[in-house]
């Protein structure tokens, strides 16, 4: 990982140090923070469940509700259609680890 974070997420290409490479696409591990005040998210550095990103999302872990605003908001921010981001593990938990499946080839 490089020393320096960004400071929006323009593209994959701006996780490629923080994200795991499969076949399928890349796996994000995250830390959710259900009913903040706004969407908005953080770097962490030696998060030790090994999460990249803290996501602080403004609706209930509450009948799939955040999950739901969790895709929505990383659509947004990687420009990125919501039907290529999923939910691997941790439905019901603050620890997820995502699935991102890029709309063109960015990491070869």
């Amino acid at each position: 990982m490089s020393d320096k974070k960004p400071e929006t997420i323009e593209s994959l290409e701006d996780l490629t140090g923080e994200i795991q490479k499969s076949p399928e696409g890349f796996k994000l591990k995250i830390r959710v923070s259900a009913n903040s005040k706004k969407n908005s998210f953080e770097f962490l550095d030696d998060d030790p469940a090994g999460n990249i990103i803290k996501i602080k999302i403004n609706k209930p872990a509450v009948d799939g509700k955040a999950n739901k605003a969790i895709i929505e908001y990383l659509s947004e921010l990687l420009n990125t259609p919501k039907s290529n981001i999923s939910i691997l593990n941790g439905e019901k938990s603050s620890q997820k680890c995502l699935l991102i499946k890029p709309k063109n080839n960015i990491i070869r």
